[in-house]
């Protein structure tokens, strides 16, 4: 399912906050640039248009069906991975003049109903984005002990009734495997009043997902690679969708560790690697939302290396 330049699959990902990211990313158009989650090739299509001849950009997605969509340019050099092992595939061009990150789910990933991310299909739940992966969602609600359970949906998806649905799952885990969204909405039944209780599937949803692919944890580590092999005065452009990605990002940003440890020189003077773009991030306009709803959520946040 090739895509000529700048015909990427909009049904596979629509590009959220395109221009404001790639304004604010591109510095040196003859430059090297990194999209480490290339998804439908939205971005790095702009990017592509940014950039001179002399220009390259090396993307990376872990998810075999992203790989299909590779723009045929000359520039672009597409590797599949997950983007916590970008920098092993790049020694003999660091140092970089950008890095963008598309953080989460890709639209297809919703809404292809096979790979199990979504609340609105009754299939098998997966959650996988490297379908070649060992862990599941499945193995999450069926094989995990009950407190390991409890502990990522509290930490993952900030359920504070996460014993109560940790022990209501493993109840009914012994009755009949937990395989579809209907098995786990019936395993949690009577948790929360039923207009909540969407709401409530959701944050499952994303608490076991983040765990499935270790997603906090790889953004820790690009965070920290992509400071490394940045030039000086290059940037970083982070689009997440939730409050515990967009944390890591900002404490990151303003402190240069993930806890927001501010750490200063003998003069008082602030060590922060990176300074930020903006002092809040940049957000969606509404004509965006009403196009795109679900790019309500997300977040942009660049960082310029000091």
């Amino acid at each position: 399912m090739t895509k000529g330049h700048g015909d990427t699959d909009q049904k596979y990902h629509i590009p959220v906050l395109l221009q404001q990211t790639v304004d604010g990313l591109i510095t040196n158009p003859d430059g090297v640039y990194l999209d480490v989650t290339y998804g439908g090739g939205g971005h790095s299509a702009e990017i592509l248009k940014r950039l001179t001849q002399k220009g390259k950009l090396y993307a990376f997605d872990q998810d075999e069906e992203a790989i299909e969509n590779k723009i045929p340019d000359k520039r672009l050099t597409l590797i599949k991975t997950n983007y916590r092992f970008f920098e092993n595939h790049i020694q003999k061009i660091i140092p970089i003049d950008g890095i963008l990150a598309d953080i989460g789910v890709s639209s297809h990933q919703f809404d292809a109903d096979y790979r199990g991310f979504s609340i609105r299909f009754d299939e098998p739940l997966d959650m996988r984005m490297d379908k070649s992966a060992k862990l599941n969602a499945q193995i999450v609600l069926n094989e995990y002990e009950e407190k390991a359970l409890a502990d990522v949906l509290y930490q993952y998806g900030e359920l504070h009734n996460s014993r109560l649905l940790a022990k209501k799952i493993v109840k009914a885990r012994i009755l009949k495997p937990i395989i579809t969204p209907t098995d786990l909405k019936n395993a949690i039944a009577g948790s929360v009043k039923p207009h909540l209780e969407k709401a409530l599937l959701v944050q499952m949803f994303q608490a076991i997902r983040i765990e499935v692919n270790d997603e906090l944890e790889a953004l820790k580590i690009l965070l920290e690679s992509g400071l490394k092999v940045l030039k000086p005065g290059g940037r970083i452009a982070i689009i997440s969708y939730h409050s515990l990605e967009d944390r890591l990002v900002k404490n990151f940003f303003r402190s240069g560790n993930f806890e927001g440890t501010l750490e200063k020189d003998f003069y008082g003077n602030i060590q922060a690697p990176v300074k930020s773009l903006t002092q809040k991030p940049m957000v969606p306009a509404e004509k965006e939302i009403e196009t795109n709803p679900r790019s309500r959520s997300a977040k942009l946040r660049i960082g310029i290396k000091i």
